[in-house]
């Protein structure tokens, strides 16, 4: 896009010579009612439909052990996928131009992150981790609210800043200290696999924003010695990060201790052979019997490839891959930068999210402690996960009409 293009901003389609300032004022809230982008639906409810009977085959023995109920889980996914799909239904319809607002955009920024640090320090405690807060009878994770907080923001402070990113204090100190924020916040969470996603998606969003190459790598070199240090300095002057190294030695041999730091690793490789080519059968998975723990989140990859097998788990990749590519799809036919880059920023989050818990389940990275989209159970993960789908179902409403 040039800087000489029309661009949409908070109060709706500004030109050229129009004062940024000015066309922020008004808050965009409006609906569109135009064809959405059917393949993409339709994929979204496939994997949403897949995931919570694979999420219900995993999770029904820890059910009966844990609840005395092997529906407990289902039960509250399929309650949380429904909130979703009305969410999502009701986000298509909202024009995204809605966040490209500065108080609209900064508020739900601040709220998210000013949420997530308060459940650092006042949270449920977790293995030495506080990632949750109680709402009443619900149970929330404000670091998923922040993720989308995080994408939001970081849209919108690329597409106002893009006429000026030739001088560094638009086009790399904002996104420093955005994410700089991000991170320390996550980083007292002991959210480290948050660390490493959001790090994902801000530089994958900055790389396609428009930023000058050079000035890009500059970023990416500082950042990376940077956090290398850092590490370092945590690891062998403090032991801070101790259990980051604890992760390293077990992803290296994963049969060293089975009986504790290993023992997820070591049964999710015996869950994943076990289902050779077409898999033991639905429902006939052994190690969710109480042998793999966290089968119904962070391993339910595992066992879909010990009931599905080989075939069961390339359709899984495959229809990531196909979530990935129609999503960059829509971002590419955005009618403006601010939608691209909103639904680049989704689209990432969704598909590196599943390419590290495929890789954590296959011991191909370190244990991270990072879900499936829409197979993990989790209920704010997947309310959160369908309303962004309805974000980009409303950027596929407003989609150029190719040439």
């Amino acid at each position: 896009m040039s800087d000489k293009s029309t661009a949409r901003d908070g109060g709706g389609v500004r030109s050229a010579g129009q004062p940024v300032a000015q066309a922020r004022k008004k808050i965009n809230f409006r609906f569109i009612r135009s064809e959405i982008d059917k393949p993409f639906f339709i994929l979204v409810l496939v994997l949403l439909v897949f995931g919570i009977i694979m999420m219900f085959s995993a999770s029904y023995a820890w059910g009966l052990s844990e609840h005395n109920d092997g529906y407990h889980y289902v039960k509250k996914q399929i309650f949380a996928g429904v909130l979703g799909l009305a969410a999502m239904f009701a986000v298509s319809f909202l024009d995204y131009h809605f966040f490209q607002n500065t108080k609209v955009a900064y508020i739900i920024f601040s709220a998210t992150w000013l949420l997530t640090l308060y459940t650092a320090f006042f949270g449920v405690e977790t293995a030495d981790a506080r990632r949750w807060i109680y709402i009443g009878p619900l149970q929330l994770q404000p670091s998923e609210l922040l993720k989308v907080g995080f994408i939001i923001i970081f849209a919108y402070i690329m597409s106002v800043n893009f006429p000026k990113f030739k001088d560094w204090r638009y086009c790399v100190l904002p996104f420093t200290i955005i994410l700089g924020m991000v991170a320390a916040v996550l980083v007292l969470q002991r959210h480290m696999s948050a660390v490493l996603l959001v790090g994902i998606i801000g530089v994958t969003m900055m790389f396609v924003s428009g930023m000058p190459r050079k000035t890009f790598w500059i970023f990416i070199a500082c950042v990376g010695a940077a956090g290398i240090l850092l590490v370092l300095y945590k690891i062998f002057a403090t032991g801070d990060f101790n259990y980051i190294l604890d992760r390293f030695k077990s992803w290296q041999d994963p049969t060293s201790d089975t009986s504790d730091t290993t023992l997820q690793t070591y049964q999710s490789i015996l869950a994943i052979g076990s289902g050779g080519l077409f898999g033991l059968g639905f429902g006939e998975s052994r190690q969710k019997y109480l042998y793999l723990p966290e089968s119904q989140n962070d391993f339910v990859f595992s066992v879909v490839c010990e009931e599905l097998g080989f075939i069961g788990a390339m359709v899984v990749i495959i229809l990531f891959l196909m979530f990935i590519i129609r999503g960059f799809y829509i971002g590419s036919r955005a009618k403006d930068r601010f939608g691209m880059l909103l639904a680049a920023g989704i689209t990432i989050q969704i598909g590196s999210q599943a390419l590290l818990n495929i890789a954590v389940a296959s011991n191909a990275f370190p244990n991270t402690g990072i879900s499936l989209p829409f197979f993990s159970y989790g209920g704010t993960a997947l309310l959160i996960q369908l309303a962004e789908m309805g974000i980009l179902l409303n950027i596929s409403r407003q989609a150029r009409t190719p040439k």
